[in-house]
């Protein structure tokens, strides 16, 4: 496995997506509970998969409240497969991202590096969200950045000069840790990051040509920053 070289290199911060990354991601089963009784058991991996490109699409514009994102992706992936979209479907989105805590395997070895790194937050969601999930993740965080607060969502890249910007620091400051190469890895690269790292939870596919090393649990990433 590649590694990030920890001897030569120490970041002054390690930031983090945070939905998907840190915190489990509850779309699949409430989409289910919306449409799972209007679409044939055999596409249903499609439409999940359409449902997640809408949701990348509908952010690669200005920035508007994350719960409206949601019902309108919904909108516009049951208006293509002919099915009804629920009036609340957003809110019900955002109530579960709101109430899901971090992954099993993420607590202690974050506090854990919190111990010895700047820990940073950069997420695609409103603040009440963070501000709900965040304390869930136990440990101590040097900032929390939000697309309400940068006015962009990620991959807009003016959501990472955002981060840049309030932290008074360059690309090569990092360690970006997250599980979905589209959002992250892809603007991440082309801006200059490179010590990037792909935590594999099967968000995203892993691709060729981002310079990012893939571990499988935070433990992982631990041993490579050397602690």
């Amino acid at each position: 496995m590649n590694r990030i070289p920890s001897l030569q290199f120490r970041p002054k911060y390690v930031s983090f997506d945070c939905y998907g990354t840190l915190i489990e991601w509850p779309m699949n089963p409430i989409t289910y509970e919306l449409v799972g009784d209007q679409i044939p058991a055999e596409q249903w991996d499609q439409f999940v998969r359409e449902f997640r490109g809408y949701r990348y699409d509908q952010v690669r514009g200005e920035y508007y409240p994350y719960e409206q994102v949601l019902q309108d992706s919904f909108e516009r992936v049951c208006r293509k497969w002919g099915v009804k979209a629920a009036p609340d479907a957003g809110k019900r989105f955002a109530d579960g991202i709101r109430s899901w805590g971090p992954h099993p395997d993420v607590v202690e070895p974050l506090k854990k590096m919190g111990e010895h790194y700047k820990l940073v937050i950069l997420s695609n969601a409103d603040d009440s969200f963070l501000a709900e999930s965040v304390p869930r993740l136990g440990a101590d965080f040097h900032a929390v950045f939000t697309a309400e607060q940068a006015g962009y969502y990620k991959p807009r890249y003016a959501a990472f000069e955002y981060m840049l910007d309030q932290l008074d620091a360059s690309p090569e400051d990092f360690v970006h840790v997250a599980s979905h190469t589209r959002y992250d890895h892809q603007s991440m690269h082309d801006m200059g990051f490179r010590n990037l790292v792909l935590l594999d939870r099967g968000c995203d596919p892993v691709t060729h040509g981002y310079d990012y090393v893939t571990v499988k649990s935070l433990d992982d990433l631990n041993t490579m920053l050397g602690i």
